[in-house]
């Protein structure tokens, strides 16, 4: 396992995904798949960053876990903010036009569309939410 201890904040997001990235190229990843996993990772991290600590500033710890049986990653995402559960609110009705829609909620909807397993949990004082995808 792999781990990267950061300040949230949206300067830092391209070493995330540089990190995240590193872990996926050494297993050859599919580009395809690469971009899904830099999408949930980008929606995942500026949530934390905008949100966790609001008003003030905190970190945020990226655990990074390849497993080969089969072929997945999982990606941990830890702070220690507001908690806060993304996984428990509705998904938006996207059947409706972007006027008729609430703001918000869409980002991770596409994470869980787009990733194979996706958790969370408050432990410890930290919100723990991790995404899994095949490779």
């Amino acid at each position: 396992m792999k781990e990267l201890y950061i300040e949230a904040k949206d300067e830092n997001l391209n070493q995330v995904l540089a990190f995240v990235d590193e872990q996926l190229e050494a297993y050859d990843c599919p580009m395809k798949t690469q971009m899904q996993v830099d999408i949930a990772v980008e929606e995942i991290f500026v949530n934390i960053a905008h949100y966790a600590y609001e008003p003030s500033k905190g970190s945020a710890t990226i655990r990074a876990e390849v497993t080969e049986d089969p072929l997945s990653v999982s990606l941990t995402f830890v702070d220690n903010g507001t908690p806060y559960d993304p996984l428990a609110k509705e998904d938006p009705d996207i059947t409706l036009t972007a006027e008729d829609r609430q703001i918000g909620g869409l980002g991770i909807f596409m994470v869980k569309k787009s990733m194979d397993d996706i958790s969370y949990e408050y432990k410890d004082g930290q919100n723990i939410l991790t995404i899994k995808k095949n490779l």
